[in-house]
């Protein structure tokens, strides 16, 4: 198993069913992983984003730490990443906000899958590249609406 995957599931371990953040002190948690304070800098800003359904606060000073809120619903994760989509995305964006939906288990896997071959590039065909992400983000929005509704 990869660093990250390991720094990522530590992390989701510290939530429990009642609480819905966590506060991390980063050079504790690097130290009980044998990692730099680096990697979990990247653990939490690419796995723990808004698009998944996280809040981060970062604190810093002597006794600094990283804050990460959950949001109460799979629903909250879902428009918070339809929210942060804006008016256009590319494939591999698409793509990687959909994975994370999934590992989050915010969204099951046949429907990542249908949305995936839906966004992909070829279906764009013909168009620039600028109209094609412009049209992606839209049907994008529109199938996670869908899917909470």
């Amino acid at each position: 198993m990869k660093m990250s995957d390991l720094i990522a599931d530590m992390i989701l371990d510290m939530f429990d069913d009642k609480s819905s953040s966590v506060q991390i002190q980063r050079n504790d948690l690097a130290n009980r992983l044998g990692c730099v304070p680096s990697q979990i800098n990247y653990v939490i800003s690419s796995r723990f984003t808004p698009e998944a359904g996280y809040r981060i606060e970062s604190h810093r000073g002597g006794g600094g730490y990283i804050l990460i809120t959950r949001a109460q619903s799979k629903d909250n994760a879902i428009l918070a990443l339809i929210n942060s989509i804006g008016d256009s995305i590319d494939e591999r964006t698409a793509k990687a906000n959909l994975n994370n939906l999934s590992y989050q288990n915010i969204i099951d896997d046949k429907a990542v899958k249908i949305m995936a071959s839906a966004i992909k590039d070829n279906n764009y065909y013909g168009l620039e590249r600028d109209e094609a992400n412009s049209v992606r983000a839209r049907q994008l929005k529109q199938m996670l609406i869908s899917y909470i509704n």
